[in-house]
């Protein structure tokens, strides 16, 4: 394995970094005010995402689909091609900012819907769907979670999608549905049960539902340790009371929403850690400026031994989170998703408590300051807090790997 960045990506890091500098970071109070105002669609996020498509930073996360199955070649789009090993330190340096990603047009859940329409969609359903959601005109939620159940087990889903004609019924509860709620939100992916009576993983279907369809109720926004999570768009709690939707909206056919979640869930999986990469450089960034400034007990803060031990901590983790997320990506692009199932539920794992750590050292770091709004500290560690959970809880993944390594011994 050569982890070397290819030239391509080292030219793309180096103009993504500089629009970083002179466009997003100089930003973020500007973003902070506008959100304040009018949350959720800061005029900053519109006008920047203009600036990124006319850079050529557009649709950086969409790997090469070519020979896949299912694939429309015909099917053309803005993007670069990248692979994931190659996205990789894109998405650690976008990462940084939580609302940079969709100046990029590669935000979640947005990328994980639109891997989805490109490898499973029909051509009428990437026309009205996908073209849009890469052109950046609109958003895209995915409702799996359920409140009345342990959504980690996606047997247990109960939102029924009952063919019906020319049509399919849907009923039920969905929470967590992020981005539901952003005003350019347009479309829902939703997991139901079309066959109860089917083998447990063929029970569940995916179908495309319009966020206007009649019968569609976003009940309330649910916060993560109070914060809107506001890059991604809010998290839905919607309900689903008899919404009616065409026959022609099921993605792929019946009983695909297992095969369909394993091949979306995959890459969003080490998405998030891509990013949550980019969060705890961040965090160590401001530690070690912030107790650089600061004196206690007649030296820098940093002198003591207590911290000089942090951060060395810091970055020894955040290396090897890096190799291990540079690992999954060649595994996926060399050997597919399937064999790099170990690699990618590992690093899912491991990012985010790497991160929540750092980040927790960072807000000690900085004192009382550090659990205030005045820094971007406490909401980073709520929102990295919460990728322990997205895309499947830890336990899920600590329990895929065990079983990984336990058959190498039967």
């Amino acid at each position: 394995m050569n982890f070397d960045y290819s030239e391509r990506t080292q030219q793309l890091m180096r103009h993504l970094q500089d629009f970083m500098d002179r466009h997003v970071y100089p930003n973020l109070r500007t973003y902070e005010e506008q959100t304040a105002e009018g949350w959720p669609l800061p005029r900053i996020v519109e006008d920047l995402k203009v600036e990124a498509r006319a850079a050529g930073l557009w649709n950086l996360f969409m790997p090469p689909w070519h020979g896949a199955e299912h694939v429309d070649e015909t099917f053309q789009f803005e993007c670069p091609g990248l692979t994931n090993l190659e996205y990789a330190p894109l998405a650690e340096v976008m990462g940084r900012v939580a609302w940079a990603p969709e100046v990029f047009n590669c935000s979640a859940p947005d990328t994980g819907n639109m891997e989805v329409l490109q490898r499973y969609a029909t051509r009428a359903q990437k026309d009205q769907w996908l073209r849009p959601l890469m052109n950046g005109e609109i958003r895209s939620a995915y409702s799996m979670t359920e409140p009345a159940v342990a959504s980690s087990d996606a047997t247990n889903i109960e939102t029924e999608i009952r063919r019906d004609g020319d049509e399919y019924v849907v009923n039920g509860r969905k929470w967590w549905s992020s981005g539901a709620y952003h005003p350019r939100c347009e479309l829902l992916i939703v997991m139901g049960k079309t066959d109860p009576t089917a083998h447990r993983f063929r029970q569940q279907s995916m179908i495309l539902v319009p966020r206007a369809t009649k019968g569609v109720k976003l009940l309330r926004s649910t916060t993560v340790y109070g914060y809107p999570h506001r890059g991604h768009g809010g998290h839905a709690e919607i309900d689903f009371d008899e919404v009616r939707v065409p026959a022609a909206n099921i993605l792929k056919g019946e009983g695909c929403g297992f095969e369909i979640a394993q091949g979306r869930l995959g890459p969003g999986r080490i998405h998030h850690a891509m990013r949550t990469i980019g969060q705890a450089e961040g965090a160590l960034e401001a530690m070690c400026k912030r107790l650089l400034k600061r004196v206690a007990f007649g030296k820098p803060i940093a002198q003591h031994s207590l911290w000089e031990e942090r951060i060395a901590h810091a970055r020894t983790e955040i290396e090897m989170a890096r190799l291990l997320v540079l690992k999954a990506a060649y595994m996926m692009d060399t050997v597919g998703n399937k064999a790099a199932q170990a690699e990618i539920a590992m690093i899912k794992v491991a990012a985010p408590r790497m991160a929540v750590r750092i980040i927790d050292d960072a807000v000690q770091a900085h004192g009382g300051a550090g659990v205030s709004g005045d820094f971007p500290l406490a909401e980073s560690w709520a929102n990295t807090r919460l990728i322990r959970l997205a895309d499947g809880p830890d336990e899920v993944h600590n329990r895929a790997i065990s079983r990984l390594e336990l058959k190498k011994y039967m």
